[in-house]
């Protein structure tokens, strides 16, 4: 019986050291698994309000020395999606973006931040507005633990080069996917 107990509470620890171990994580306040008239952006035939969501980044991994984040739309009709948002040179003491920090002339963002040129050919945050009657597209916000503090680029870099840099120097990240679709008027 001794022997059972024993082989029994090595696995209950073990099941808890594995489970319960704690990952880097990304959560929102005010997104959640559907993007509301509050996110959807403001132009080509939407009429939303363009604010960025909160984000708050947890369990980073200790060797992290700056992140960047990075909205996408895989599902664009364009043949290689649609960048909504590229922030990257965000400080390693950073574990939060407040909402709304998106608008570039609202200077929310921590210092030495920057906020590189989208698809939609501007900096900042541009939300989502897919064709009507495309059906839902999946908006996957993710957040990139680096290894290095600056990646060197600067606010006119396009999308594609920063996902290079951050596909080169990524330790760890994670994700929020959330859906939005236009049905036809």
């Amino acid at each position: 019986m001794k022997k059972t107990s024993f082989i029994l509470s090595l696995l209950l620890g073990f099941s808890l050291s594995v489970l319960g171990q704690n990952t880097f994580t990304l959560t929102s306040t005010d997104l959640g698994g559907q993007v509301t008239k509050e996110q959807e952006f403001n132009g080509f035939g939407c009429t939303g309000k363009n604010h960025s969501p909160q984000l708050l980044w947890k369990n980073a991994p200790k060797e992290t020395k700056s992140f960047a984040v990075t909205m996408y739309d895989p599902d664009a009709p364009t043949g290689s999606g649609w960048w909504h948002w590229v922030i990257f040179d965000i400080p390693a003491n950073t574990t939060t973006i407040t909402g709304n920090a998106g608008d570039v002339n609202l200077n929310l963002l921590p210092k030495g931040a920057i906020q590189s040129v989208t698809d939609f050919g501007s900096r900042g945050y541009g939300g989502p507005c897919p064709p009507e009657g495309h059906g839902d597209h999946q908006y996957i916000i993710t957040v990139y633990a680096l290894k290095t503090e600056k990646l060197g680029l600067n606010e006119n870099t396009n999308p594609a080069v920063v996902g290079y840099y951050l596909w080169s120097n990524t330790i760890a990240k994670a994700s929020i996917v959330s859906y939005y679709k236009r049905d036809k008027k």
